[in-house]
């Protein structure tokens, strides 16, 4: 029986297991798929010496994990950040599926008016985002906690960004269960009906930002459906297709 994991922090809402699960009996596929939890990056070398054939990996390990691999994928390479992990004859390569998962979950909901977006954090996740944004070219602006050269902080989002930004994307972990509560920091009373808003957050099915962008009229979509595209693609490259 070959065994597959996924690496995190915050495991316990996991949506990988689930779907693993219910594919490998739906399929009768005679494999296990586990939740790894690894409280620290200093342990992540030590997952991958037990015995797993692939593994994913999710916040906040999606650039950490990079160093303990023995090559990327030429695609993970240029994004910086991955999170899907195979191993091939003893040695680990790194892939990254979000940039798949993303494009073909946005790409039904695109118009002309986005031609720029507002990415809601800096994590693995906004990199991949943001590959395949500058891919179909959209340009992008970062907004981040902690701002560094090229990017905002939150209290610097207005009107007038955001009336140029039609497409706004979270990467940020906030709105996820168990913390459904909390929401990025946005004045959200300048979207409107142009606004296209994707939360990479699945669960709850509806986050605080996605309800409050959908207060002001815009078109709001969570990342369920990156997550079974990535998974599948996830799959794929576990099995060599």
């Amino acid at each position: 029986m070959k065994k597959y994991g996924l690496i995190g922090k915050k495991l316990g809402h996991s949506f990988s297991r689930a779907f693993f699960t219910n594919y490998f009996e739906r399929e009768s596929i005679d494999a296990v798929y586990e939740n790894v939890p690894v409280a620290s990056e200093d342990s992540l070398g030590s997952v991958l010496k037990q015995g797993y054939a692939g593994l994913n990996v999710t916040i906040p390990y999606k650039e950490s994990v990079i160093p303990f691999l023995d090559d990327l994928d030429p695609t993970a390479h240029e994004v910086g950040a991955v999170n899907t992990l195979i191993q091939n004859d003893g040695r680990w390569i790194g892939h990254n599926t979000d940039i798949i998962g993303f494009r073909r979950s946005l790409k039904p909901f695109l118009t002309h008016m986005h031609e720029r977006a507002l990415i809601l954090g800096t994590g693995g996740a906004s990199k991949a985002v943001a590959f395949v944004l500058n891919e179909i070219g959209i340009d992008c602006i970062w907004i981040s906690r902690n701002p560094q050269k090229g990017q905002f902080g939150y209290h610097e989002v207005n009107k007038h960004m955001l009336n140029a930004c039609k497409l706004i994307i979270n990467c940020t972990p906030l709105g996820m269960s168990p913390d459904s509560d909390s929401f990025p920091d946005i004045p959200y009373h300048h979207i409107g009906e142009d606004h296209l808003a994707v939360d990479l957050v699945y669960n709850p099915a509806e986050t605080i930002f996605m309800k409050n962008a959908r207060t002001f009229g815009a078109i709001a979509i969570n990342g369920e459906s990156m997550l079974r595209e990535q998974a599948m693609e996830a799959w794929r490259i576990w099995n060599n297709e």
